[in-house]
This record gives structure tokens, sequence and C-alpha cells, in this order.
């Protein structure tokens, strides 16, 4: 990387594509990009000092990125072959590479603490993240999400000898890592797209656990189909909420909290506190502390830093919560898997086990929906009211056939509908909900803002 003076990332907004943007904007390399739409995210990055366009014309590209030698070109497997400036960069001799082969050889020198599973694995890496670096053991973090602690998904530290990474299975992503300490949360089937079968799927996990490095370890959910095949020298251990090398003990929920004690091979850490008190964190809050815990981090520091972490934008956040016991709320959560939605909504369901709930769901790729629609129905009917959005193409094409209404017809809640975006801003002044929680990892998160000021409007 000394040999780069400058890094051009074609599609420079993703959440991924931010955390290494940020790396070498630290490292005082030059860094620009393209993305096709502005978003909070990309006005960040730009007033932190990257160079995004958006507009894929080749003419665009910054003076600083013309060098073939002296420049590095990065991009996500969401970007079209045909995107004009990737043709560009093609054509004239740059090196191109995926971002998941540049954050392998940015972490290969490291002791990497490597996060991955179909669900689970934002918010367990970003805890992971937020223990090292509250301990002063400290850590260079490349998450999926934005950390509410720091308002960003990246972390650095000069002197630490860890990263924590979220490894992304879609496109095998993960299989450029070389973890030190791997986690494996869930392994439910998904990116079927990419895959074919859930027996591809599955593969894919297992040929990640050979990546571990020998001196290392696999933290792995209990009960999942994952065969591990581990190098020698790696050791492996479980966890789950209540079984498992690692697990909980002495669960109590009230008033808003949610405290255990967690159970480790060695010994016992007693009064540990969620600062974001949902059920689901009870797990995510084991597998991140067993990481943390065979790296030798003090045990305190965990308790710690558990009740100061305040989770990642977009999972479970809170967007209102009026005061008393009939306040109305809004949580927003990014579940796009319907393994995701189930858990986010009987979470919520868990919080308020008498209030009427109501899930505003975006789904997310046409190859998901088609695949999934019938888990995706099961999960929602969970609530007293659905409405759904238009499906979010993201990277995809159109599947003729293949609409929100697949998922509808198949929701068992009597109050059941679907809008367009325009519509369902209008929708909410004639509604009257009382626990609402938003879902999905479309652009809905750019409704979220409207949403609520058009739920705090409405007469009860």
């Amino acid at each position: 990387m000394k040999d780069f003076d400058a890094l051009y990332f074609v599609g420079a907004g993703g959440i991924g594509m931010a955390a290494l943007e940020r790396y070498f904007l630290a490292k005082g390399k030059f860094v620009a990009g393209y993305d096709r739409t502005p978003s909070d995210l990309t006005h960040a990055l730009e007033s932190e000092g990257v160079h995004i366009d958006y507009d894929e014309d080749p003419t665009l590209i910054p003076a600083e990125c013309l060098d073939p030698q002296r420049t590095l070109v990065v991009y996500t497997p969401a970007v079209p072959d045909s995107h004009k400036g990737l043709t560009y960069f093609r054509e004239h001799g740059f090196e191109v590479v995926k971002r998941a082969a540049l954050l392998g050889v940015v972490t290969a020198h490291s002791r990497g603490l490597c996060f991955a599973g179909t669900h689970g694995k934002t918010t367990t890496s970003s805890m992971a993240a937020h223990i090292l670096h509250s301990s002063g053991i400290g850590c260079n973090a490349f998450l999926g999400g934005i950390l509410r602690n720091y308002n960003s998904n990246f972390l650095l530290s000069s002197t630490s000898p860890f990263s924590v990474i979220e490894a992304d299975e879609f496109d095998r992503s993960f299989h450029h890592l070389r973890p030190h300490i791997a986690v494996v949360t869930s392994t439910d089937p998904d990116h079927l797209d990419i895959y074919g079968t859930a027996e591809n799927y599955l593969e894919s996990f297992a040929h990640f656990t050979e990546l571990i490095q020998p001196g290392g370890a696999l933290i792995v959910h209990t009960g999942l189909a994952l065969q591990p095949r581990v190098q020698q020298g790696v050791k492996i251990y479980t966890y789950s909420r209540d079984e498992g090398d690692f697990h909980a003990a002495n669960i109590s929920k009230g008033g808003g909290e949610i405290t255990f004690d967690l159970v480790t091979p060695w010994e016992t850490v007693s009064g540990i506190s969620l600062g974001v008190p949902v059920d689901i964190n009870i797990e995510n809050a084991i597998a991140a502390m067993a990481a943390c815990r065979l790296v030798e981090t003090p045990l305190d520091a965990m308790r710690d830093a558990i009740a100061t972490f305040m989770g990642p934008k977009r999972r479970f956040e809170f967007w209102l919560k009026e005061p008393g016991d009939n306040g109305r709320v809004m949580i927003d959560d990014y579940a796009h898997h319907p393994g995701e939605l189930q858990a986010s909504i009987s979470s919520v369901r868990d919080l308020y086990p008498d209030r009427r709930l109501t899930v505003i769901f975006q789904p997310h790729l046409y190859t998901r929906t088609r695949d999934f629609a019938s888990e995706f129905a099961a999960a929602l009917s969970l609530a007293d009211e659905v409405i759904l959005l238009p499906i979010y193409p993201a990277r995809e094409e159109p599947i003729p056939g293949v609409t929100s209404e697949m998922i509808l017809e198949q929701v068992t809640s009597t109050k059941k509908c679907i809008y367009s975006k325009e519509n369902l801003i209008k929708s909410i002044e004639l509604s009257n909900f009382d626990v609402l929680l938003t879902a999905g990892a479309g652009d809905i998160a750019n409704l979220l803002p409207q949403i609520c000021n058009e739920f705090k409007k409405q007469k009860r």
C-alpha cells in the first residue's frame, strides 16, 4: 500500500467502503470515489475529506487519481461491471480490487476478531470494538453500521495489535480474511442469488472456519448446522443465551433494564447491564465478550463497556419514546432477513407485551423476496398491523411476478396493506399508531424523519 498515493472507491457510499475510506484518510492518502446518490453517509465522508462524485462520467475523476502507478481502485460487487468509471480504470491499466480483498490486505498483519453470520454480526462486532476501545486495548475496527457512541463505523488505533472486522458472506467476501478469532452467529440461508442453494451457503461458512490461523479460536452459536473445519491448533468454543461454553445466568428484566451474569469456561462475570436492553442483545453481548475474553480483556472493562454501548444506528434504534406506560414508541431496525425480522418484532413484543404493534417493512431485493416470501409473512404476522412498501431493488433488476404482494397475501394480521413511499407519509396522518417498528435495509431510512414527525402529529 505504500506504493499508492491515492485510492478511488467505486460505490463510495457503501457502509463497508466508508470504513476503508476513513482508514486511508487517516493514513494520509488522497481518497475519492463515486456513488449513485448522496446520503447522510456520503455527506459525512465529504466533510471528512473524501472527494465524491455522483455521475459515473470518467472525466469527473480527480487529477490525483489519474496515475495508474500511484492509484488503487476499489469497488464493491454491488456496482455493475458496465460502470463507466470502472471500465475506464480497467482499460487504462489501473489495479482494480474488490473491497473485500483490500480489507483482507489491511487486516492481514493484525490479530483479527472477525464476526460472521446471517444476522447479528454488525451488533456483535460493534460491541467487541467498543469493549476493546473502552478498555484501552484499542483496535482498528471496520464495521457495517454507524456506532452511535462514535458516530462512525471506523475506529483507529496506531498501537493495538487487534482488528475488529464485520465478516460479510455476500459474494464470499469473508474468504479474504485470516482471522485470529472468528465468531459465527447464525447460518440461516441468505444470498441464494449468489450461492444457489442452502448447502452452498453453509459450505461457504465451513470454508471460512478453515481460514482461522493456528493458535486462534472459533466461537460458534450452539445448534447451527455448520460443521467447522478448523486447522490444527484452533480451539472451538460454543455460546448461546442459555447454554454453551459462554452463556448467561440470572437474567433479570424490569424497569426498562436487562441484567445478567456471563458464565465462561473459567469464571462468572456478574452484574452485566445492557446499554441497549433488548432480549437479542443478551446473545450479542455474550458473543462479543467471549471474543474479547479470549484476547485477555479485563473482566471489569467488559462489564463497563456493555453498559455504555449505545448500539449501531438502525439496529433497534429508538426514534420516539414518550414517557409513561402508554407513551408512543417508534423503533427502527435494519432487519432485512426473515430471522432478523422475527427477532426484531419479538423483541418489541417482549418490551411492550400489551401494546398495539404496527410494522412498516420495506422488502430488500427481488431474489430475497422470491426465496423467503413465506418466512417474511410469518414474521410480520406477529404484528397487529402490517404496512409494506414496494421492494427495494438495490443491485437487482426486477423479476416478473415478484412484488411485495407475495408477502402481503400470506400475512395473517387483520390489518395489512401496501403503500408507495409517497402515499405512506400521507397515510400516517390518518393513522393512530401506538408502538411502531420500521424495518428494512433499503431507502426506508431516508423516510424516518418524516415518519417520526407525522407520528408525533397524530391525535390520540
